[in-house]
């Protein structure tokens, strides 16, 4: 069926109200993530952590704003699905040309999907696939600036990559910290290579901002080969700025876009520019994780989507019951062949737990408003999600209508779960320790259970208290790194109040199974982790060494006074020991 004259007005109208919705959201979200340069030139950590917070608000204040328009000024859900189809249409058109046509799109679905009901959710009426290219997009600036050594020379160029970047800020030694770097180089590979003729070093344009830290990422060109290279400028104890160290090692550059760290912000008019870039630097890192911590959290859902519908047709596996000990708050359920697990919120919780359904999803929302300091899984969350039936064992389908019926719909051959958390999987702390333990091999269960307490001890400094500490709620990444995913009982450390237990008033006390002392909801006895946490004497001894102090209140106490001032301290994604302080002995800023 054809559109009519009036319906060809209305798409338009609709197109264009949909692509200025879009455009007020990407100017905001612009305009909060250019405004990281001064705040670290001015050290407003605080307002560091505010503007992160606010920011994730932007992309569903815009689609809400934007859907109540099209109701009130067309009636949106009541147009006919010709006008639907062809307000698509117009909307590519005027994504021509358009800086962020990606983005666009996405917002487009997140719109169409609050209106009409999901049969319409395929190719026809949203963008299932990108329709508009992402390629050679050209921005002002630049999406990268390119250097050449052969003509200004080796470290002159070097220097001049930190010049260009305008810091209000002085640097306290730039000539030593050039010197560090090029002494770096040199020790990671052994020895300078001989620079071809057309050598190049290409720097993205904007420095990527996060917490107290400014990264400048970039890659040197020699011919066919290519070498990635991040370098984090810090405010020093002077207050001037420094080179921290140089990342040279892509795998560690990828630890930086891990999910368990807070956003980037990003002053970039090309997303898929940089996208790009940090791509030809981490081959290996999804699309979907680098929009995510560029701070283009719906882009990155779309991203992963397409991945994961991509892999289905691709694969045969089916979708089974997580490995470990079952929750009392999630199902978790995963597919072996994809290296994430899916979780839903149960219908009714285990006896135990004091939260509802409400209280879980804010705080899974709170996770992505903190700084995550390389502790904590990020979640991408997500509504009336269809999956293939066929695809889900026997075994997992009895288990979701047993344990979540109220999120479960069928849709011909498909499954619909209506609320779902998807998270990078890791091996359950419990199960790696377990194994280690089993094949005698105690230098994993000592670096575990250290791991294990500096993520206690991280998420405590960052005011998170995780509040159920079992090693179940725990994974050990590929990197054999210590992260917490559980997220139903955490709490700011500033809420919560931690107590020595009261010595017994009499023997009679002491010997009863009831405690002598008032518990409120928030009150914490760090003597008692002793009980849940230390399951083993192997585990015992490797605890003692490195974490007593975590069984003791005045720990926790005085962590909530450091909070409580306001004092804010550095996460390195990187370790201490590639710091210049370290390595060359210069003191290190802070």
């Amino acid at each position: 069926m054809a559109a009519g004259p009036s319906d060809d007005l209305i798409a338009e109208s609709i197109a264009n109200v949909l692509v200025a919705g879009f455009d007020k959201h990407y100017r905001r979200f612009h305009e909060s993530s250019a405004l990281a340069k001064a705040r670290f030139d001015q050290e407003r950590w605080q307002e560091v952590q505010q503007a992160v917070r606010d920011r994730i608000q932007f992309y569903d204040d815009r689609v809400r704003e934007t859907t109540e328009l099209l109701h009130r000024e067309f009636n949106a859900d009541s147009l006919s699905d010709v006008v639907w189809q062809q307000a698509k249409l117009q909307y590519i058109g005027l994504l021509t040309n358009h800086k962020q046509p990606e983005l666009a799109e996405t917002f487009f679905n997140s719109v169409f999907c609050q209106i009409l009901h999901r049969t319409y959710f395929h190719n026809d009426f949203i963008f299932v696939r990108p329709a508009v290219s992402t390629e050679y997009i050209e921005s002002d600036p630049p999406t990268y600036r390119c250097y050449y050594p052969n003509e200004a020379g080796f470290r002159a160029s070097i220097r001049q990559v930190f010049v260009d970047f305008d810091w209000a800020r002085e640097f306290e030694d730039l000539d030593r910290d050039v010197d560090f770097i090029v002494r770096s180089i040199e020790s990671h590979l052994g020895a300078m290579p001989a620079r071809e003729a057309n050598f190049q070093i290409q720097v993205l344009n904007s420095a990527f901002y996060r917490n107290k830290g400014a990264y400048v990422i970039g890659k040197a060109v020699n011919g066919a080969l290519e070498y990635p290279f991040t370098v984090p400028v810090l405010h020093s104890a002077s207050g001037k700025l420094c080179l921290d160290t140089i990342i040279l090692d892509a795998w560690r550059i990828g630890v930086l876009f891990s999910l368990s760290r807070a956003y980037f912000m990003v002053d970039m008019e090309v997303p898929s520019g940089y996208v790009q870039f940090l791509r030809s630097i981490m081959p290996r890192k999804p699309r979907s994780e680098l929009y995510t911590m560029l701070g283009l959290g719906k882009q990155g859902k779309t991203m992963f989507f397409r991945d994961l519908i991509f892999h289905l047709h691709h694969s045969a596996d089916q979708f089974i019951i997580a490995p470990g000990i079952p929750g009392l708050v999630m199902l978790v359920f995963t597919l072996p062949s994809y290296p994430y697990v899916f979780k839903v919120i149960k219908d009714v919780f285990g006896s135990s737990k004091e939260v509802d359904h409400d209280t879980v999803r804010r705080k899974y929302q709170l996770v992505k408003q903190v700084d995550r300091v390389g502790r904590m899984a990020d979640t991408l969350e997500f509504s009336k999600v269809a999956l293939p039936r066929k695809r889900f064992s026997q075994e997992l389908i009895d288990e979701l209508y047993k344990e979540v019926p109220s999120l479960m719909e069928e849709d011909g051959d498909d499954l619909v779960i209506t609320h779902l958390y998807i998270e990078r999987r890791m091996e359950p702390l419990n199960i790696y320790l377990e194994k280690a333990e089993k094949a005698g091999r105690d230098d994993l269960v000592e670096h575990a259970v250290q791991e294990y307490g500096n993520a206690i001890r991280e998420l405590a400094i960052a005011n998170i208290f995780p509040g159920d500490m079992l090693w179940k709620n725990f994974g050990v990444t590929s990197y054999g790194r210590v992260v917490f995913y559980d997220y139903d009982e955490i709490e700011y450390m500033t809420d919560c109040n931690f107590r020595r237990i009261p010595p017994p008033p009499d023997f009679e006390a002491e010997m009863s199974g009831e405690p002598w002392y008032s518990v409120s909801r928030l009150d914490i006895f760090p003597e008692e982790f002793k009980t849940f946490l230390l399951v083993s004497e192997r585990i015992r001894e490797a605890f003692m060494r490195h974490h007593p102090d975590l069984f003791d209140a005045e720990f926790w106490q005085n962590t909530q006074e450091l909070i409580r001032k306001g004092e804010m301290q550095d996460f390195f994604p990187y370790p201490e020991s590639l710091r210049f302080c370290n390595t060359f002995g210069n003191g290190c800023p802070g």
